[in-house]
């Protein structure tokens, strides 16, 4: 017998399911019962395929794959089913018996088992789930299965980043927020290549572990993988007058002014027209994809890139810009995303960033709800000013937000003008040191802190000048007068106990981008409904906007975290977090322990936690009461 040996490090396991909850249940009712099945589609390395194979998983189903070899053999994909020699009325007879038919690259299938598929879909005795990518060129018979509505479509969008941020946890180690940012960008939805840079990083050392965490950080180049290349090989092959020049401007400076001392207009039409370039409202011009910059970086010369190469110190104006345009959106009680690129490239080069755009970044995102990018702005700035007492609030109010009282205290510390405060209107301002003299925590931190603990007569207790952490915790009582628009709204609504108000307040918010604060206003709505199809309805939206907020563990979301749960999940995270293990489990509900494991990953992912350390916090929250 001979053994082969193979370093562990090159053995390419997969990732696993991870996120994917709605469509999941989407494919899986479609093969069940008297239904017919599904047609999945999207762009490559979207994931279709591996949300399909987890649908079926546990059912006896029978599997084709489309390839490119094969296109041109009939019933190549269907060899392993089929007689060596059939005709396409015997096929179809043979394979009328099959329960449930995945075909996989249905794109690729030659046109005779295409037709075969199409057949079998409108005899209807075969369940069939098809999977075929967007933009390549499919058999007609293919396409018509959805153009022709005998199979519903389900067309996959980008994983979400929250989701993706769980993906990466679970596969790669968990990295922090901001790297997580970073792939979301540069990867949009491509789960292939997102595999291929965070083992390429890794492979190469680049990521660097946080200190005093178990997450790591990605700072510097991006690694020029073979299929990175291949996503910006139509860039480099562009000859047009100046086009090439326009291109590696941007690369290496963007976002640029459109104007004609800085770039070729001609050129700069012509790329934008192609889709190549994207020029905002502001005139400012940028390369449409993220990834297509470092490419071009690597591509060209070492004296090309020394002339065109930006420095940190050249950024100051554009970096400032960016700062008051977050601040000034804060100040109009509106943080919907708006682009801040050159903070991001500061970041990301690790050329260090200034403590004052960083808090503005800390706030500007965990008035969003992003809580841990929140954090991980705050850190940022600590970096390069250790004791920025705005860095240090956000720091601690991010976490204490987070449900981690521990890490919601943060050192005293002073801004070198002997300020405490950044002055900016807007509700959650910056007033108001994050600790005393003594080390404890001053509002609004210790409001927070607080409430961190559970205490909430004590939160409520040290609101100061932020009236609107009272609304948030149960008590617009203390808030009558103080707050205008929609926080004014939220207010009102709250104190009448009125359910369709609260709705309405916190559809605003949401609209507004204030996705933590719709979350809570959702949640009380649930307690305030009469009508129970109403208060299911607030519960389910405060659930998805819940997850979108990076961990966020508030008063006002008690209660609702293991209401997204189905019962059996419910049952199983229960004993989880009572400290039962999975056989032990399986044992006191009669279930496998691979039942048992699956249902805890299930819940993982709809509770936004990595594993079951956190779930005796998710079960155990404190109800929040109005005071």
């Amino acid at each position: 017998m001979t053994t082969y040996e193979r370093d562990a490090k090159t053995l390419e396991l997969p990732w696993p399911f991870t996120g994917r909850e709605d469509e999941l249940e989407l494919v899986r009712r479609s093969v069940a019962g008297g239904r017919q099945g599904m047609v999945v589609t999207g762009p490559a390395g979207r994931g279709k395929t591996r949300l399909v194979t987890e649908a079926v998983r546990g059912t006896d189903c029978a599997r084709v794959t489309g390839t490119p070899e094969t296109r041109g053999l009939p019933f190549a994909a269907f060899a392993h089913l089929l007689p060596e020699t059939v005709s396409l009325h015997r096929a179809v007879q043979l394979l009328s018996s099959v329960r449930l038919l995945l075909v996989d690259d249905a794109h690729l299938l030659d046109d005779v088992s295409a037709a075969l598929v199409h057949q079998l879909a409108v005899h209807g005795r075969t369940r069939l789930l098809v999977v075929a990518t967007d933009g390549a060129r499919a058999p007609g018979a293919i396409s018509r299965l959805w153009t022709g509505e005998l199979l519903p479509r389900l067309a996959l969008e980008p994983l979400p980043r929250e989701e993706t941020a769980q993906l990466l946890a679970a596969g790669a180690g968990g990295p922090e927020a901001l790297t997580v940012n970073r792939l979301y960008r540069l990867c949009r939805g491509d789960l292939r290549l997102l595999r291929e840079l965070v083992d390429a990083v890794r492979e190469r050392g680049l990521p660097h572990r946080v200190p005093d965490s178990a997450v790591w950080a990605w700072r510097g180049p991006v690694p020029i993988t073979t299929t990175v290349r291949e996503r910006a090989a139509h860039l480099l092959d562009r000859a047009g007058p100046g086009e090439r020049e326009t291109l590696d401007r941007l690369a290496f400076g963007e976002p640029l002014p459109m104007d004609a001392d800085t770039l070729d207009l001609d050129a700069l039409e012509a790329l934008e027209s192609d889709g190549l370039v994207h020029v905002d409202e502001q005139g400012a011009a940028r390369l449409a994809h993220p990834l297509h910059g470092p490419v071009l970086r690597a591509a060209a010369g070492r004296l090309r890139a020394r002339r065109l190469a930006r420095t940190p110190d050249s950024c100051a104006a554009a970096l400032e810009t960016e700062t008051a345009t977050l601040t000034r959106a804060i100040a109009e009680t509106d943080v919907r995303a708006v682009p801040a690129p050159v903070g991001e490239w500061l970041v990301d080069e690790c050329s260090g960033i200034p403590a004052r755009h960083a808090a503005v970044r800390a706030r500007f995102a965990r008035l969003r709800g992003a809580l841990r990018e929140a954090a991980a702005w705050a850190a940022e700035g600590l970096r390069t000013t250790p004791d920025d007492p705005d860095c240090h609030l956000e720091l601690s109010l991010a976490a204490a937000q987070s449900g981690d009282p521990e890490d919601a205290v943060t050192p005293p510390g002073r801004g070198t003008d002997g300020s405490d405060r950044l002055s900016a209107p807007g509700p959650a301002s910056f007033e108001g040191r994050s600790t005393t003299d003594s080390g404890s925590p001053r509002p609004p931190a210790a409001t927070w802190w607080a409430a961190a603990r559970g205490d909430l007569d004590a939160a409520l207790d040290a609101v100061g000048e932020e009236p609107y952490d009272a609304v948030r915790l149960g008590a617009p009582d203390r808030a009558v007068g103080r707050l205008t628009g929609v926080f004014a709204a939220h207010a009102e609504a709250l104190s009448r106990g009125d359910g369709p108000a609260l709705d309405r307040a916190a559809q605003a918010l949401e609209e507004r981008g204030f996705l933590l604060f719709a979350a809570e206003a959702y949640a009380q709505a649930v307690r305030a409904h009469r009508d129970p199809s109403a208060a299911r309805t607030s519960r389910t939206r405060a659930v998805a906007l819940a997850r979108r907020c990076q961990g966020a563990r508030t008063p006002a979301l008690s209660g609702l975290v293991l209401g997204e749960l189905t019962a059996r999940q419910r049952q199983v995270v229960t004993l989880a977090a009572a400290g039962l293990s999975n056989r032990q489990i399986a044992e006191k509900l009669t279930l496998s322990v691979r039942t048992v494991g699956n249902h805890l990953y299930s819940a993982y992912a709809r509770l936004g936690a990595s594993d079951r350390d956190a779930l005796p916090c998710l079960v155990e929250l404190p109800e929040a009461q109005p005071a």
